[in-house]
């Protein structure tokens, strides 16, 4: 039995230690809490101390980088836990294995593949894209073994997107819900379990190795479209939804940390933002997760604090 080191206990490492578990596998899932879900090892660590993410990874067949510092924190906390995984990735032979996201694309017009360079046109898309290209430069090194796996704005329980907090409770709740967004421009939301899927199936795969893949994304539907068939699933009142004007968004940040970080990204939601998968399910016939479905997890997710 395979020892499988995840970094991160937010909605895709617990996808991605459940998946594992499921199959059998020794899983150790290191956060800073020590939460997480039944039949996996807890552990409550720093990961971005590089000697003490060896030191749990050590004898790992694959490490998944699923961590998610504070969105407002990302030039202070990504590059010392980048660093430590790479460390960590080559004192023990484990294949590093992150979860990625579109950022480093910056604003693109057309679909996304795999094959766009990195042109950020943000400081997150900065930061993104240095985290992948010190690990692909230790890939072709020799030093490590590594693949990314990127995703769009996720769905799922847990997941956390403009969309998830700032739209989904107001509709569940019957009320108006005002979006940072063109709201009938064509989005791409993905499923935090297909995320986890790809994680496991790259991991597994050595011809995947040394290059970024896009998790199956089911077909892209505009903000508008997702909030009506949101409230049709959860039987909730017709969706109303309106544009937040930029400068809205400006005000709110200037208290608000979550707010303020987004002003930089709008781009991914004020035009169409699309995302092409269609490698990963030619490559491992994984097949996205249905809009419904993904709706339905995350509603539940939504609604599971108030019966607790």
């Amino acid at each position: 039995m395979a020892l499988h080191v995840i970094v991160g206990a937010g909605p895709v490492g617990t996808a991605t230690a459940r998946l594992l578990a499921a199959r059998g596998e020794e899983v150790r899932l290191l956060s800073r809490r020590g939460g997480g879900p039944d039949g996996v090892q807890l552990v409550a660590a720093d990961a971005s101390d590089a000697a003490t993410l060896a030191r749990h990874t050590s004898g790992a067949t694959a490490l998944y980088s699923c961590a998610g510092p504070a969105y407002h924190r990302w030039p202070t906390d990504w590059p010392p836990l980048g660093a430590a995984l790479l460390h960590a990735a080559e004192s023990s032979g484990a294949v590093l294995v992150t979860t990625g996201n579109l950022y480093a694309y910056g604003a693109v017009d057309g679909p996304m593949t795999e094959q766009l360079p990195a042109r950020p046109n943000s400081v997150k898309g900065e930061v993104r894209a240095k985290l992948w290209a010190d690990a692909l430069a230790a890939h072709e090194a020799g030093r490590i073994r590594t693949a990314e796996v990127r995703g769009s704005d996720y769905l799922g329980a847990g997941a956390l997107s403009a969309f998830t907090a700032l739209v989904l409770p107001k509709i569940l709740a019957g009320k108006r819900a005002a979006a940072p967004a063109d709201l009938d421009a064509p989005h791409s939301w993905t499923h935090v379990g297909d995320v986890a899927r790809t994680l496991v199936a790259v991991a597994a795969d050595e011809r995947a190795w040394g290059r970024a893949w896009h998790a199956p994304t089911a077909p892209a539907m505009s903000v508008r479209r997702l909030a009506t068939r949101a409230a049709e699933l959860a039987g909730a009142p017709a969706a109303r939804v309106t544009t937040m004007p930029a400068v809205a968004l400006r005000l709110a940040g200037l208290v608000n940390p979550l707010a303020r970080e987004m002003v930089e990204v709008q781009y991914q939601l004020r035009a169409p933002f699309v995302l092409d998968s269609s490698a990963a399910t030619a490559a491992f016939g994984i097949e996205p997760t249905p809009t419904d479905d993904a709706l339905r997890e995350t509603i539940g997710g939504l609604r599971e604090p108030a019966r607790s």
